[in-house]
C-alpha cells in the first residue's frame, strides 16, 4: 500500500499565525495593519489563508541580526498545588 502525503493548500487564521510562529492576537494586528496576507473566501461563510501566501510574506521578511532572550526556553518554577507542600528552595 502507498501512502501519499498531502500538505494543505489552505489554512484557517489559527494555522496560519501558527506557521508564521505568532500568536493569533499578534496575527490578527498585522491583519488589521495589512502586513500579513489576507484571507481568500473560500465560501460565503468560509475564509482560509493560502500557504504559498504565507510563505511568500515570510520569505519576504528581513533577516534579522537579534538572538532570542537567553531566557528562552527556561523551565519556569512551578507553585505549590493545594495538596502540595511549598518548596523549601522559595523560602
Amino acid at each position: 500500500m502507498t501512502t501519499v502525503a498531502i500538505s494543505p493548500r489552505v489554512v484557517t487564521k489559527e494555522i496560519a499565525a501558527q506557521l508564521l510562529s505568532l500568536s493569533v492576537s499578534s496575527f490578527d494586528r498585522l491583519l488589521a495593519k495589512g502586513s500579513v496576507p489576507k484571507p481568500r473566501q473560500l465560501s460565503p461563510n468560509r475564509v482560509g489563508w493560502l500557504v504559498s501566501d504565507l510563505d511568500a510574506w515570510a520569505e519576504k521578511r528581513p533577516v534579522s541580526d537579534l538572538l532570542p532572550p537567553s531566557n528562552t526556553g527556561a523551565p519556569k518554577p512551578r507553585k505549590a498545588g493545594p495538596n502540595q507542600a511549598p518548596s523549601l528552595a522559595a523560602a
